[in-house]
């Protein structure tokens, strides 16, 4: 408890999924998390959750595609807070199977850019000059391993996140001569309260044989590795791309067969 103790946070996209749970973890090792998106009432029910237990949080509209919205966000936060220690890039536009190359229109591309690379940019860029005057900070992007390799159709959203990751490693090192450290963090297959009726079982059937650990991934996984980026524990940790998949990445394609044949080897 108390590794995030005194410590300001704000968490995008945090009003449902994955940013929940990092939001709430937050909250219970002592930080003040500032609990952002488009849901007001998804937000404020987070923020009462999070109160319940003992925590501190507040609920701020942002939409990550208006870069006036994220400005208000930090400064918000930093009028009400007096500074800014983590910011969580999180809010993304998820399209699983936006199309393929051929498939994809300019708006398409242009639509899942907006929230899932130009966003984190530009939260990234308002939030540099507040954690310099802080004398430090700690940056972590929430990527995807849609990044990992190519894919039959997410193609638009692969390539966004291919574009976190590296945004990452640059930032981490125009930045670390400040104390800044940015951490890329990328989730396997996540199942949350929100998705798990939407995932189709075929594709779930399609990672378990593949994930090493024979479970899908919940919330928490992600929460906890932030919370390690997050805290001073990993202040020698920074321009690394962590892949969270229970192994799903770790081994060669044909894995997944061998194991439904009960073999090591062809």
């Amino acid at each position: 408890m108390d590794r995030l103790k005194g410590k300001v946070a704000i968490v995008t996209g945090s009003t449902s999924g994955i940013g929940v749970g990092i939001a709430k973890l937050f909250a219970a090792e002592g930080a003040k998390v500032v609990i952002c998106g488009r849901r007001e009432a998804k937000g404020q029910a987070v923020v009462d959750s999070i109160t319940a237990e003992g925590g501190e949080a507040s609920y701020h509209f942002m939409d990550i595609t208006v870069t006036d919205s994220i400005d208000a966000l930090l400064a918000d936060t930093v009028k009400k807070y007096g500074k800014i220690d983590i910011l969580v890039n999180n809010a993304a536009n998820v399209g699983l199977k936006d199309g393929r190359v051929d498939e994809l229109t300019l708006e398409m591309w242009d639509n899942i850019f907006q929230s899932d690379i130009r966003g984190t940019f530009y939260a990234i860029k308002c939030a540099l000059p507040y954690m310099k005057e802080n004398k430090g900070g700690s940056i972590i992007n929430i990527g995807s391993m849609a990044s990992c390799g190519g894919d039959l159709g997410s193609t638009a959203y692969a390539c966004a996140k291919a574009g976190v990751d590296m945004l990452t490693k640059s930032t981490a090192l125009q930045y670390g001569k400040d104390n800044i450290r940015c951490n890329c963090v990328r989730p396997g297959l996540i199942v949350t309260p929100e998705n798990e009726a939407y995932v189709p079982q075929a594709l779930k059937d399609v990672f378990l044989n593949n994930i090493m650990v024979n479970r899908y991934g919940a919330p928490a996984d992600i929460a906890n590795m932030c919370l390690y980026l997050a805290s001073d524990e990993s202040e020698y940790f920074t321009g690394q791309v962590v892949t969270v998949d229970g192994g799903l990445n770790a081994h060669v394609s044909t894995v997944g067969e061998f194991k439904k044949l009960n073999s090591r080897t062809w």
